[in-house]
């Protein structure tokens, strides 16, 4: 499996998995409910609407998809990227998605029609992940090109200069509040940034590199 998340009231959890699929389970008795079937390649990571009512997936096909976690029909298709969609996630009010692909692009996208909302946000490499801001105006990025960045979820405009790391970005999250990125990379950092500024907060948390 590549991703496992719960429903928002803990009663379910969503798998995604390298066989095309995605599933619903009984968190508590592990019974499967609904498979979630119409990817073309592995899905890379399923994720609950904050009412629960949705599932989106990422897959290896170049779509993301929307589904109705109770019956598994498929609502839509969000078709565009050039390249495997590494995750998916809703906006807070559960109406756009943002995305995430190999193509070097994050995109948002209205979740019932399907339809691209704004002009892709570009990176120079991958982009790894992709949230939005609790109040749901702002996107952070993370990228293999070594940055994270912070945009407009409106305009697709930046609205800080590039997060930057001394390796590949991996994820970046924004803190409860809206007004910190937290981003972690391989440079064996985790960093700590103002979301309005791209200024760094903190000094540099450094990772131990385990080796089996």
């Amino acid at each position: 499996m590549t991703s496992a998340a719960y429903s928002p009231d803990g009663k379910r959890i969503v798998t995604a998995s390298s066989d095309k699929t995605a599933r619903v389970w009984d968190a508590e008795t592990g019974r499967q409910i609904v498979a979630l079937v119409g990817h073309d390649a592995w899905v890379a990571s399923a994720a609950y609407s904050p009412d629960g009512k949705w599932i989106v997936t990422a897959s290896g096909d170049k779509t993301a998809r929307v589904w109705d976690a109770e019956t598994g029909r498929q609502i839509s298709i969000l078709v565009g990227h050039q390249g495997w969609v590494k995750s998916a996630a809703f906006s807070p009010d559960g109406k756009r998605i943002v995305t995430a692909s190999s193509d070097r692009t994050a995109r948002v996208w209205d979740a019932q029609t399907g339809e691209p909302l704004i002009q892709p946000l570009r990176h120079e490499d991958k982009v790894d992940s992709a949230q939005f801001s609790p109040d749901g105006l702002r996107v952070v990025t993370a990228s293999y090109d070594k940055t994270a960045r912070v945009w407009d979820a409106q305009s697709g405009k930046p609205l800080t200069e590039p997060l930057q790391h001394g390796d590949c970005v991996y994820s970046a999250q924004f803190s409860p509040d809206g007004l910190k990125v937290v981003t972690a990379s391989l440079d064996l950092t985790a960093r700590v940034w103002d979301a309005r500024t791209g200024k760094p907060l903190t000094h540099e948390t450094v990772a131990e590199r385990f080796v089996a």
